[in-house]
């Protein structure tokens, strides 16, 4: 069977991508082996966010949340959207200061953010502890539940033509995907969204926990600013204080990341360091009731900056991976980058930072 785009995987960045290639007049097919949105989708916490660790992140994630803007009004009611904001936790005068430091790259770019000092933290989140020194509200940044939104991107991408299947894809070829039945799909591009599976990306292990229905327990999304010293270690386990509020009243907790660690099954020691972690900024959390907690294997790259464009050494072989924690942010950003370069347009946002030929051999890997 022949198309113009064979997607492989079916997360939120490969429905996103099927989604904007559909729209494109492109006739797509996504290969799915498990449930549709499954995966580090499901595993995820679906926080929309504009980062600032870099230029490229910020402006890959700022683009993306402004295109989550447009797409909210069209999500169904399961999809749980939630425009809670970002609150950056500042613990002392050190992060205060890196308060201050966001604060100003934010708003030289034009995205709305003020400062809280330490009453003002207290009354927007009564269950933090008492003593932290304020932080920075990013009032535009929301949540949203991944699996049902990468659903939704894959049912209106059906409305303009697309396929489903499922299948365990087994080889990419430049311009064929064989599966593991078997059979074999021809298209003139052919995009790997396999995440922590795809070329030039390394799994990084992470835990949640999500609770009962605390209606107003947490009312934004809080995270401690050592979260990014968190996210950028790669060679020590670790823990940051990241707890989000849903709309039916749970509250999601997390989180950790693990290199070297690829088995899917709770590790005791990590959870229980990641719990001690939340409970050490909102005490009273250690007093509500788990119902779930889960695993999931975010796909990380050594700049910790997406692979989006050409895979080197093959000649229609395009990658949509590696986007560590920001997957769910910067889905619909990475389809119409990926999109623009399949069908020779230009992007919105330069697209050099996320080339995968940048700095390393992902044919290779």
């Amino acid at each position: 069977m022949s198309y113009d785009a064979i997607i492989a995987g079916g997360g939120i960045v490969g429905t996103a991508c099927a989604d904007e290639l559909a729209r494109q007049g492109l006739k797509v097919v996504v290969i799915e082996p498990g449930a549709l949105g499954g995966g580090a989708t499901a595993a995820g916490m679906g926080h929309i966010v504009v980062m600032d660790d870099s230029e490229a992140e910020f402006a890959l994630t700022d683009y993306s949340r402004r295109l989550w803007m447009e797409l909210a009004p069209e999500l169904p009611e399961e999809a749980e959207f939630l425009p809670a904001g970002t609150l950056w936790v500042a613990a002392d005068d050190e992060e205060m200061a890196e308060v201050r430091r966001k604060l100003a790259f934010y708003r030289q770019r034009n995205v709305s953010a003020h400062v809280l000092n330490e009453r003002e933290l207290g009354e927007a989140e009564p269950n933090l502890r008492r003593g932290l020194a304020g932080g920075l509200l990013v009032a535009a940044d929301s949540v949203v539940y991944p699996p049902v939104a990468a659903r939704f991107l894959m049912e209106r991408a059906r409305r303009h033509g697309a396929e489903l299947r499922q299948g365990r894809v087994t080889a990419i070829r430049d311009t064929e995907v064989r599966l593991h039945d078997g059979c074999t799909l021809t298209a003139g591009c052919i995009v790997n969204a396999t995440g922590a599976a795809a070329p030039g990306v390394q799994p990084r292990k992470g835990h949640l926990l999500i609770t009962d229905r605390y209606p107003g327990f947490v009312n934004h999304q809080l995270i401690e600013l050592g979260y990014l010293k968190s996210a950028h270690s790669i060679d020590a386990d670790s823990v940051a204080f990241n707890v989000q509020p849903r709309r039916t009243g749970q509250v999601l907790i997390g989180s950790s990341r693990q290199y070297g660690n690829t088995d899917p099954s709770i590790d005791a020691r990590m959870m229980g360091w990641m719990l001690e972690r939340a409970a050490a900024y909102m005490p009273a959390i250690a007093r509500l009731s788990a119902i779930r907690g889960w695993t999931g294997f975010r796909a990380s790259t050594p700049d910790k900056l997406p692979l989006i464009g050409p895979c080197p050494g093959y000649r229609n072989v395009w990658l949509a991976a590696g986007h560590e924690g920001l997957g769910i942010t910067t889905s619909l950003g990475t389809a119409r980058l990926l999109t623009a370069q399949i069908l020779g347009r230009r992007a919105a946002i330069p697209i050099e930072p996320y080339l995968p030929s940048r700095n390393y051999d992902t044919a290779s890997h």
